[in-house]
């Protein structure tokens, strides 16, 4: 009898666990199916916009789009100026940004005082800045730089200056990401053979983690490309026809210029419009065609 009741009790509890898997897998296909048809939903509205600006764009897709300045006519109205402004602004934050960042991760992740108060500090006020919304960096550089202490005006350096103050956490942050991850045996390994911790680093750790670091860098270059809101306080939405030659110089940038003539009231604009949304879309894709041709080719050299 005992043998018996073990027996059902066995079954029993195969079945039960039968059933308990049955409905994990259910559950688990409809989760896919549902992961699966929002991915299909948000490509289709993106392909659908993209195609949309690209029809209607295709009209001023020309030579004249690029070489052309603004104009009070559609017909004449280019961007030319607009695509210098940013190829300047973001160009000028990139070189300041970018030392500044990675040099800050490397101090934080390899030589700073693990368990200080004062690291802690400057850590959580790297992980706050990094949220803080694009428009309160366009305010405090209106404040502060343009106007305040510093005085700098509407110019190049002003906005060069907010966006590299926008841009330096996110670059802190992931560069930390892409050193962190570097197996702690290469730095054993280095320091083993009589390697200083400076060599360490600049010849072991930095190269390793190139990869995440360019990645991550990359992209928040290309965050500052396609920012409008905190130009919008610092002088950017101007009628500007003329280059920009100098970090003194004033400036517009295709973002704010897209808008102006996505608003204006003639339809004619709103093709012109399109057109340089499409031109923004390549450069913003050539930027991360750059990030990702990076990435490889240090992860085939390390391989």
């Amino acid at each position: 009898m005992t043998a018996v009741a073990s027996t059902g009790t066995a079954a029993a509890a195969a079945s039960l666990a039968d059933t308990a898997s049955a409905r994990r897998r259910a559950a688990d296909l409809a989760f896919r199916v549902l992961l699966f048809l929002a991915l299909a939903f948000a490509l289709v509205v993106l392909v659908t916009l993209l195609v949309d600006v690209f029809v209607e764009g295709r009209p001023r897709l020309n030579r004249d789009l690029i070489t052309n300045m603004p104009s009070a006519r559609p017909a004449r109205a280019g961007i030319q100026s607009a695509i210098w402004g940013s190829l300047w602004v973001v160009g000028v934050s990139a070189v300041a940004s970018l030392p500044l960042g990675i040099g800050t991760a490397v101090f934080l992740e390899e030589f700073a005082p693990k368990g200080k108060w004062y690291v802690r500090l400057i850590e959580v006020n790297i992980q706050n800045l990094a949220g803080v919304p694009s428009v309160v960096y366009g305010i405090l550089g209106l404040a502060f730089i343009a106007r305040g202490p510093l005085g700098w005006g509407f110019t190049i350096g002003s906005a060069a200056a907010v966006l590299t103050i926008m841009v330096l956490p996110v670059i802190i942050i992931s560069s930390r990401e892409a050193i962190r991850a570097v197996p702690p045996s290469l730095r054993d390994g280095s320091l083993s053979l009589g390697a200083t911790k400076w060599q360490t680093v600049w010849r072991q750790v930095l190269p390793a983690a190139v990869p995440g670091i360019a990645t991550g860098s990359i992209l928040a270059v290309s965050r500052a490309l396609g920012e409008s809101a905190p130009l919008l306080l610092l002088g950017a939405l101007t009628f500007v026809t003329f280059n920009p030659d100098g970090l003194d110089s004033g400036y517009t940038v295709l973002p704010l210029l897209i808008f102006k003539y996505a608003s204006d009231a003639k339809a004619e604009f709103h093709v012109v419009a399109a057109a340089a949304i499409v031109v923004l879309l390549v450069m913003l894709v050539a930027l991360n065609m750059t990030a990702i041709l990076i990435r490889n080719k240090f992860e085939k050299r390390r391989a």
